[in-house]
């Protein structure tokens, strides 16, 4: 059987773009054939979308590796590459998305909402579009692009209609096993259960998705025990139904219990206290009958009072999904990076960042020199060497953009705007 597993880790690899193509026409009859290189083919993107089929990061545990496919090299006689189909990796409704330094950078909360994990590279250009007036047989063409990766948390909080909320061995198991599907390990000693269970619960008309979520301590909402790791699960759902125990081992009065459950629950996330909820005793063929209890109660053990408390349960459903329209599917974009940024490193070199000037080192074959002039005419006009020149760039100083090194040489008898020059080298 499965484990529920609701923290994991994946990596996500976007597909390599495929190079273009150097090539010229060589036919019969046509002594100088133009350039004809097609281009390289996209690589794939990965995309993380919220699935209401998948119950648990389970998948993720073993095989934590999700890498696109990647495009072909472009051709000669004007052959472009095939582009690779992106990757969708399916994912539990509810799922948050954070990087290694604790961002949330994607929060999946409902079935096909969608987020690019992975960027693919895109595919180099031929030759052939690199003919111009002053360029009439261009002997280079773009390199491919490779895709990104990165590793990302995956932590997922249920998605249910009604939580039961209660200390360990409040019997929450032994009512979902009675009034769903869902079969919880269930004995009599406290924290059986280690792990959230879902159990879909039909009444007369109604249907709605039952949480039966670990016992709470007293301390939760600070960390002790799982208390953090439990309580997430509650955050999403609609309702709550807080489980007092009649006939708790250590004697704590219902009364108590419900105070500090929801103490809890406030100091956790003071949201939740608003939240629907019902207040029921459990354990009521076992409680004592001076015990003074005057609320709702059950005994999941003889079947007596669930009628009356699946109707409540089903009635606050209701009310709760009133409340709170259906969200819409959607897209969580992340946002490109606008311009050029220039920052100093703890080694003083100088570092380049932006996208397209990342981009045009990177698929540029540098080894080129008709390649590398190029690269470095699209650097300018990015304004790369201007934006070198504010920061306090001088002569003989270390450039870095993505892989590429440069030493910077200032244009020093123009004394207009600074070049960019020097050896190069990847």
């Amino acid at each position: 059987m499965s484990a529920f597993i609701d923290e994991a880790q994946v990596h996500v690899k976007g597909g390599d773009g495929g190079a273009g193509s150097v090539s010229f026409r060589r036919e019969a009859h046509v002594a100088k054939g133009g350039p004809d290189g097609g281009d390289g083919g996209g690589g794939g993107s990965v995309w993380l979308v919220a699935d209401h089929n998948v119950a648990s990061l389970y998948g993720f545990r073993d095989h934590p590796h999700r890498r696109a496919g990647s495009g072909t090299h472009g051709m000669g006689k004007g052959r472009h590459g095939k582009s690779a189909e992106d990757l969708e990796v399916p994912v539990p409704e509810g799922t948050v998305v954070r990087d290694l330094d604790g961002e949330v950078v994607a929060d999946l909360a409902h079935d096909g909402d969608r987020w690019l994990a992975a960027r693919g590279g895109q595919g180099g250009r031929g030759n052939a579009r690199f003919l111009s007036n002053r360029r009439r047989a261009p002997a280079f063409a773009e390199q491919a692009e490779p895709g990104e990766e990165r590793w990302l948390d995956l932590e997922l909080k249920l998605m249910a209609d009604v939580a039961l909320v209660g200390f360990p061995n409040a019997g929450k198991s032994t009512l979902i096993s009675r009034v769903s599907a869902a079969k919880p390990k269930i004995a009599d000693y406290p924290f059986t259960t280690l792990e959230p269970h879902l159990g879909v619960v039909r009444f007369d008309e109604h249907e709605f998705v039952l949480a039966d979520i670990p016992g709470l301590i007293e301390g939760a909402s600070e960390g002790k025990g799982l208390g953090h790791r439990f309580l997430r699960h509650i955050e999403r759902a609609r309702a709550l139904v807080v489980l007092v125990d009649l006939a708790a081992a250590d004697g704590r009065r219902p009364e108590e219990q419900e105070r500090i459950l929801v103490e809890e629950l406030r100091r956790y996330q003071p949201e939740l206290v608003s939240r629907p909820r019902l207040v029921v005793g459990s354990k009521l063929d076992a409680s004592d009958p001076d015990l003074g209890w005057s609320g709702m109660s059950v005994s999941a053990l003889t079947g007596e009072g669930l009628r009356p408390l699946l109707g409540a349960m089903a009635a606050l459903v209701e009310q709760a999904r009133a409340e709170r329209p259906k969200a819409p599917r959607f897209v969580v974009h992340r946002p490109e990076p606008a311009g050029v940024a220039v920052r100093r490193d703890d080694d003083g070199s100088w570092l380049v960042g932006g996208r397209q000037a990342e981009r045009a080192v990177a698929l540029s074959d540098l080894t080129n020199v008709e390649a590398l002039e190029y690269a470095q005419a699209r650097l300018k006009g990015l304004g790369v060497d201007r934006a070198l020149s504010r920061a306090g760039a001088r002569r003989g100083d270390r450039v870095r953009i993505g892989g590429f090194h440069f030493e910077y040489e200032p244009d020093d008898i123009q004394g207009g705007d600074q070049e960019l020059g020097g050896r190069s080298r990847r």
